[in-house]
């Protein structure tokens, strides 16, 4: 017995649960002056459960939409569990501390920012993970930005830029593989493709951060007192030395061996263990209150002791609680047919390839927005514009592309998403309890929009913006892949406009 197929909502129906649940979100931001968005993504879940049954669906495909979603991103949910465990313990084995004490003695404060930017890069791509990148270089190069006396907000920028842009042109990554999986191209192909976006967002960063750092730096007597302070509060409380790094270098080694990303983190979890116990003196019952609670110190430096204590799988509950909600509201407003809408009714009103390429750009960016889920907005985008690209006779290359610029590169720039919370919880900018000026590490994260921009414009400019090849459009035949044909529907269109006048 076939299931009867439910009639799809209008576009302002499709819209309403959506704007009414930005409504809610922003009386909490702006009138409760809270940013906790967990309540009103589950009140936007019960808005769209009452459009869903006012078009017909029963509750039950409502929530097996939502967990069928949610399953997608359980490995997300894996990676934040092991992230969480290996700051704690990677603070507690003096891992994070050796790498902030050095980094004050080696790097200059004028070079600093672009030097955090690339070095994220290097550890994202080898790792696979901007999160773990995030999470354990990242929060160690905060440190050493607050040793300089840079303010947090541009510390973060460059990490965020370096560690997501590692993430998208790494062959670990499991966003880089989601989105040729989704539109059918060549892994490797799709990482060379993305190059011509990539590289020049990246550079012009750089080019930025260098700028900025020589511009930036002040009183330099002050900062040499901030640095001698730090690094003689961590000499007091950690054993450092070049065996503390082991695990980092490790954990490096055997992602460049290609061993999954799960594995490789708690990887690091153990050799971080391993080596509180042996240099640190710490015992096994205290590594485990590390993973789990986080570490706690109190040395009489403020610097220290607001980077150092934090870390745990507990810290990462806030962060994990909002993926699964914002997942379930994602999932359900799919299964209600919401994003389709709003999707087709952009793919009706696309003529020429520029406008293609911003729509499925932008189309990933807005489901990142709303649905707070990198993944779910390279799925469905890829999903929904494939068709499209095929009747043009455009390469999916350009797709696949298109997804992870409005995918991974704008996750981490939204705060509610699940890469924007993992950002501002790893790297404790105190957004969430009031620290607003901290959201400036934004547009402060240069590469992240910079290389959306440049996909628009070579968009429609049509620069690296290859055609399907015979042999591509071959494969969609022999596959049976669906082909529209923009010009028919536009046709269909003004057919149906005449006859109603």
């Amino acid at each position: 017995m076939t299931r009867e197929r439910k009639p799809r909502p209008s576009l302002v129906l499709a819209l309403l649960p959506i704007l009414l649940t930005f409504l809610v979100l922003g009386t909490q931001l702006f009138i409760f002056d809270t940013f906790t968005p967990h309540v009103p993504l589950v009140i936007g879940i019960a808005i769209t459960a009452v459009v869903g049954r006012y078009m017909g669906c029963t509750w039950e495909d409502m929530q097996e939409g939502m967990l069928h979603v949610v399953s997608v991103g359980l490995p997300a949910v894996g990676i934040l569990i092991l992230v969480g465990m290996i700051t704690g313990v990677w603070i507690s084995s003096g891992t994070v501390p050796t790498l902030i004490y050095y980094g004050l003695d080696v790097l200059s404060p004028q070079v600093f920012l672009a030097a955090a930017a690339l070095l994220c890069a290097v550890v994202s791509v080898s790792l696979g993970t901007s999160w773990g990148t995030v999470g354990t270089v990242g929060l160690a190069l905060m440190g050493i930005g607050a040793g300089f006396g840079i303010p947090a907000y541009w510390t973060a920028g460059a990490v965020v830029s370096g560690a997501f842009f590692g993430d998208k042109v790494s062959p670990l990554s499991d966003t880089t593989n989601l989105a040729p999986a989704v539109t059918g191209v060549n892994l490797f192909d799709h990482i060379r493709n993305l190059m011509p976006t990539t590289l020049p967002a990246i550079l012009i960063a750089l080019a930025i951060y260098i700028v900025v750092g020589f511009n930036m730096v002040g009183d330099e007597s002050a900062s040499f007192a901030r640095i001698a302070a730090i690094n003689a509060g961590l000499v007091d409380s950690f054993t450092l030395s070049l065996w503390t790094i082991l695990p980092v270098v490790l954990v490096i080694g055997f992602a460049v061996a290609r061993m999954p990303a799960m594995p490789v983190l708690f990887s690091g979890v153990v050799l971080g263990g391993l080596t509180a116990v042996l240099f640190q003196g710490a015992s096994v019952k205290e590594i485990f209150v590390y993973a789990f609670s986080g570490y706690e110190i109190a040395t009489g430096v403020s610097e220290i002791d607001g980077l150092l204590n934090r870390g745990g799988i507990q810290s990462m509950t806030w962060v994990i609680t909002l993926l699964l909600i914002a997942l379930s509201f994602g999932g359900i407003l799919e299964s209600v047919g919401c994003m389709r809408a709003i999707i087709e009714s952009v793919v009706k009103r696309i003529r020429r390839f520029g406008a293609l390429q911003t729509s499925a750009i932008s189309s990933s960016i807005a489901t990142n927005v709303v649905a707070g889920d990198p993944y779910l907005s390279i799925a469905l985008t890829g999903r929904m514009f494939g068709p499209v690209y095929r009747g043009m006779k455009y390469s999916m290359l350009n797709l696949s592309r298109a997804t992870e610029e409005g995918g991974t590169l704008v996750s981490p720039l939204i705060p509610w998403n699940a890469g924007g919370a993992v950002v501002v919880t790893s790297l404790g900018l105190g957004i969430y309890s009031g620290n607003t000026e901290n959201l400036l590490y934004i547009p402060l994260a240069f590469a992240c929009w910079l290389s959306p921009l440049i996909g628009i414009i070579y968009g429609w400019t049509g620069w690296f913006s290859p055609k399907a090849s015979e042999k591509e459009q071959a494969r969609w035949a022999e596959l049976g892949e669906e082909v529209m044909d923009v010009q028919q529907v536009h046709n269909e269109m003004r057919s149906r406009v005449y006859r109603v006048n």
